[in-house]
C-alpha cells in the first residue's frame, strides 16, 4: 500500500511517501498501531493523528486494504 506522511509524521518517518506492506485488510486503528510499531518516532502522534484512506478521512474502525493509499495527517499549527 502507498503511505503518505505529512508535517511531523513525515519528519518522524524520514520520508513523505513509502510502500508499507499490508498482507490482509485491517482496521485503520490496527494499521496505525502497525505503522507506529514500525516507526516508533510516530508514537507521540498516536492520539491526535488523522488518517485519510484514498483521499477521505477515516475513522479507526474503517478497513484499510493492500491497494489503498493512506495519508498520515498530524495536527498542524500555523498562522
Amino acid at each position: 500500500m502507498r503511505l503518505l506522511a505529512f508535517a511531523g509524521a513525515r519528519d518522524a518517518i524520514g520520508v513523505g511517501e513509502l510502500s508499507f506492506p499490508l498482507e490482509i485488510p485491517v482496521s485503520v486503528g490496527v494499521f496505525l498501531e502497525r505503522v507506529c510499531a514500525a516507526y516508533p518516532a510516530l508514537a507521540p502522534y498516536r492520539g491526535c493523528i488523522r488518517l485519510a484512506v484514498n483521499g477521505t478521512y477515516a475513522n479507526e474502525d474503517e478497513v484499510v486494504s493492500g491497494g489503498d493509499e493512506v495519508a498520515l495527517i498530524p495536527p498542524v499549527a500555523g498562522g
